[in-house]
C-alpha cells in the first residue's frame, strides 16, 4: 500500500489546505437534509411526507443551481459566487426555524439554488492545483474526506436536533455555512492553472466539450449513488426485519471505512481504471448481497466486496471528467457532475422503498445492482465513441474574468 503518492500530493502548494478546508466546510453541508427533515417532522409536527416536501424543495434547487454556480464560477471567478451563496445560506438558516410550512417550502427552494458550491469547488480547485499525474491520489483522497462529512454531519444534525431542538441546530448550521464561505473566499484557491491563465483566452462553447461521452458518464456517476442509496436503505431494512435495529449505526460505520480503505488502496494505484468498469463492478457485487440476511455481521461481509469500491467509482468519475473538459467550463462540469450525483440518490430513494415494502430487503439489493448495470451497459457505446471534432470557439476578452480567476 503506496504512501508516497500522498505524501507527493501534500508538498504540492496549497493542496493540504484546501483539503481540510473541504472537509471541514462539508460537514454543515451534509447536515442540511437532516436538519430540515427532522425540522419538519418534530418542530413543526408535520409527518414525513410534508417534510419529504422541503427536502425533495431544497434538492431540487440544489440539482438545478450547481451547474449554475459553476458556469458564474467560470465565468466571473469564485469570489462573487462565494459571497452571493454564503450570504444566500446565511440568511435562510438563521430564518428558517420561524417560518411557516408554505414559506419554508418555497425559501429551502431558493436557499438550494443559491446553495454553497463546496463540493464542485474543491473539486474544480484540485484539478486546477493537482498535475494530471496526481490527480488520480487527489480525487481519492478527496472522495474519502466525502466520506467523513457524510458519517459527521447528519449524526451532528440528529443529535442537535435532539438535544437541543430546531432554533439551536440551526444557527450551529448557518454559523458553520456562513464560516465555511467566508474560509473559502479567504483562502481563494486557483479554478485555472498557471498554465491554463496563459493560454489565449476564449469563449468555451458547450457543444464542444458537452460530448454524448460526457453524457454517458454523468449518467454511469448517477448509476453509482442509485446503488449506494437504494444499498443503504436495504441494509437499513434488512436489520429492522431481523430485529437487530441497535447494530444498524456500527454496520453503516463499517460500510463507510469499507469506502474509505477501497479509496486509499487506489489513490496509490500507479494507474487506474475506468469509471465505467468500477460502478458496473460495484453494482454487479451489490446484487448478491441480499443473499446473506441472516446475522448483521454477515451481512456487513457480503457488503465488503463491493464497499471497497465505492470510493473508487465515485473518485474516477471526477477525474476523468476533470480530463474531458476544457478549463474554462469545468465549473460547470463540476455542477453537472453533482446534479448527477443528487438525482441517482433522489430516484433510488422511492425505487428501493417500493421493492422493500412489496419484495423484501433482498430483492432491493438485487434490483438496485441490476439497473446500475443496465445504465452503465446503455452509456458504454456512447463512452467509446471517438469524440468529436473541436467546435470553433468565440474569442473573448480574456483579462477581466481571468485576471478575477487568479486571484
Amino acid at each position: 500500500m503506496a504512501i508516497e503518492p500522498y505524501r507527493r500530493l501534500f508538498r504540492l502548494p496549497g493542496v493540504g489546505v484546501l483539503l481540510v478546508v473541504g472537509v471541514l466546510a462539508r460537514v454543515p453541508v451534509t447536515a442540511i437534509g437532516m436538519a430540515l427533515t427532522l425540522h419538519a417532522v418534530e418542530s413543526l409536527d408535520l409527518g414525513y411526507v410534508m417534510a419529504g416536501l422541503v427536502t425533495m424543495a431544497s434538492t431540487i434547487g440544489l440539482a438545478v443551481g450547481a451547474p449554475l454556480s459553476g458556469r458564474f464560477v467560470d465565468r466571473y471567478g469564485l469570489r462573487p459566487v462565494l459571497a452571493v451563496t454564503t450570504a444566500a445560506q446565511a440568511v435562510f438558516w438563521a430564518t428558517a426555524w420561524a417560518l411557516p410550512f408554505p414559506a419554508l417550502v418555497a425559501a429551502a427552494a431558493v436557499a438550494g439554488l443559491l446553495g454553497l458550491p463546496v463540493f464542485s469547488v474543491i473539486r474544480q480547485c484540485l484539478a486546477a492545483m493537482v498535475p494530471l499525474e496526481q490527480r488520480r491520489t487527489a480525487f481519492s483522497l478527496d472522495s474519502m474526506f466525502v466520506e467523513l462529512s457524510y458519517m459527521t454531519g447528519p449524526a451532528l444534525a440528529v443529535f442537535g436536533m435532539i438535544t437541543f431542538g430546531s432554533g439551536p441546530t440551526m444557527a450551529v448550521i448557518a454559523i458553520g455555512l456562513t464560516g465555511s464561505g467566508l474560509a473559502l473566499l479567504l483562502l481563494n484557491p486557483p479554478v485555472r492553472s498557471a498554465a491554463e491563465l496563459a493560454a489565449p483566452g476564449a469563449k468555451v462553447s458547450r457543444r464542444q466539450w458537452l460530448t454524448p461521452g460526457l453524457l454517458a458518464l454523468l449518467g454511469t456517476v448517477a448509476a453509482a449513488t442509485f446503488v449506494l442509496t437504494a444499498t443503504e436503505l436495504a441494509m437499513v431494512a434488512t436489520m429492522q426485519t431481523s430485529g437487530q435495529t441497535g447494530w444498524i449505526g456500527l454496520a453503516v460505520g463499517i460500510w463507510c471505512g469499507f469506502s474509505l480503505a477501497g479509496g486509499f488502496i487506489y489513490g496509490g494505484l500507479s494507474r487506474g481504471f475506468s469509471p465505467l468498469v468500477l460502478v458496473a463492478s460495484m453494482a454487479l457485487l451489490t446484487v448478491p448481497v441480499g443473499l446473506l440476511s441472516g446475522q448483521w455481521w454477515w451481512l456487513v461481509l457480503a457488503l465488503l466486496p463491493s464497499g471497497l469500491l465505492c470510493a473508487p467509482a465515485l473518485s474516477s468519475t471526477v477525474e476523468a471528467l476533470s480530463g474531458k473538459v476544457p478549463a474554462g467550463a469545468r465549473g460547470e462540469a463540476m455542477g453537472l457532475h453533482g446534479t448527477a450525483l443528487l438525482i441517482g440518490g433522489a430516484s433510488s430513494a422511492p425505487i428501493a422503498g417500493a421493492i422493500i415494502d412489496a419484495h423484501g430487503a433482498g430483492w432491493a439489493f438485487a434490483v438496485a445492482g441490476l439497473i446500475g448495470i443496465a445504465i452503465v451497459l446503455v452509456a458504454l457505446p456512447f463512452w467509446r465513441r471517438p469524440p468529436r471534432p473541436p467546435a470553433a470557439v468565440v474569442s473573448d476578452d480574456p483579462k477581466p474574468r481571468e485576471t478575477l480567476a487568479a486571484r
